[in-house]
């Protein structure tokens, strides 16, 4: 009967095990992951301490200008922006459980381990998937003006819906992570969470599992968006305003990081499908790499979370002047003894976050 398939969740996906190798190929006892497990232990905690807070305090300000801003949620990428930055919060929250198991190994249990690792997996694949959204939103709302125009009244009631259907589909990606992840031990008796998959042949069900992540949580977005931010760009270049060229550096700047963020990771995650099917890689150093390779790019991709708000929020005019007017009315609020609600700046378009039907977008 094959050797059941473990991976450590909180390095992203799996890192390969020395039982993956053929005992005539490596000889187990020579590829010893001591190192490795130093490296993740010095390397991530500070690393993910400092993701989770820059991304707390940048998502929290997105929420708190969409709670306190009057009339703020008027366009479906409005919308879409709060569902991100609700969306990366819960998922920078499972950050300082995967810090403290790269330090002491998971003590939090079973129940948790599911939980947890669950939550991380359905909010980053419904980040992935709002991003999607909103290149959509801005491709009908520059490209389809017309169309724009027809379901401008029922705009929030549509992206409200897709952002339920969003949820929907991450939980049900996010299924695997209940199924199994489990509390294992390492060879040094140190508890970690882990995903135990079904012994079967040629390992389909973590191919599977991988490919599902590669597919949804990259390749479909990356494609989207390149579709529609290319003919974003075409539009743009046949509008007569001197506004455009700025627009256009945003979208390079969206697109330069989210394929910056996740190109490596994925590229990594093809790999490791690859080596799943057929073992490929068979030396010891070239194994080591491979893993030190794999902390590096998840820790990249993990940045995203903190990134998109300033990417998608406050690049736009609008936010930028909410903010301010909300510093000022906060500390106006607190000489006075209290704290008033804070009006949206009238007709500023934002480059992401409006929903306006003019082909050039200022910033």
């Amino acid at each position: 009967m094959e050797e059941t398939t473990t991976f450590s969740v909180s390095t992203f996906e799996t890192t390969p095990t020395d039982e993956d190798y053929p005992s005539e190929t490596i000889d187990p006892g020579m590829c010893e992951r001591d190192w490795v497990r130093q490296f993740r232990g010095q390397y991530e905690p500070p690393l993910f301490w400092i993701i989770f807070v820059l991304g707390s305090v940048g998502n929290l300000l997105v929420v708190w200008i969409y709670l306190t801003v009057r009339n703020r949620l008027k366009t479906m990428t409005d919308v879409y922006l709060l569902n991100l930055a609700v969306a990366d919060l819960l998922f920078l929250c499972t950050l300082p459980f995967w810090a403290v198991e790269a330090i002491k190994g998971w003590n939090f249990g079973s129940i948790l381990c599911k939980i947890v690792s669950a939550l991380y997996k359905i909010n980053f694949f419904s980040s992935m998937l709002l991003l999607t959204c909103i290149s959509v939103d801005r491709y009908i709302a520059i490209v389809q003006v017309t169309k724009a125009q027809n379901f401008k009244k029922k705009r929030l009631f549509y992206s409200k819906l897709v952002c339920l259907c969003v949820w929907f589909v991450s939980t049900l990606l996010a299924l695997p992570e209940f199924i199994f992840a489990e509390v294992k031990f390492g060879p040094e008796e140190q508890p970690f969470c882990a995903m135990v998959y079904w012994n079967n042949v040629f390992n389909r069900t973590k191919i599977m599992v991988l490919s599902l992540q590669i597919c949804m949580g990259f390749c479909l977005p990356l494609l989207i968006m390149f579709f529609c931010y290319s003919v974003i760009i075409r539009t743009l270049l046949q509008a007569k305003s001197f506004e455009k060229h700025k627009a256009l550096r945003v979208i390079f700047v969206v697109v330069f990081v989210f394929v910056l963020s996740q190109l490596p990771h994925n590229t990594l995650l093809i790999v490791e499908a690859t080596q799943a099917a057929n073992t490929t890689i068979t030396d010891c150093t070239t194994v080591i790499q491979v893993d030190v390779a794999g902390q590096v790019a998840k820790s990249l991709a993990f940045t995203h979370a903190c990134l998109n708000p300033f990417l998608y929020v406050f690049i736009g005019v609008r936010f930028r002047e909410d903010l301010m007017r909300m510093a000022k009315t906060c500390f106006g609020g607190v000489g006075k003894g209290g704290f008033s609600k804070v009006q949206a700046v009238p007709k500023r378009p934002s480059v992401m976050s409006d929903t306006e039907t003019t082909p050039a977008l200022s910033i």
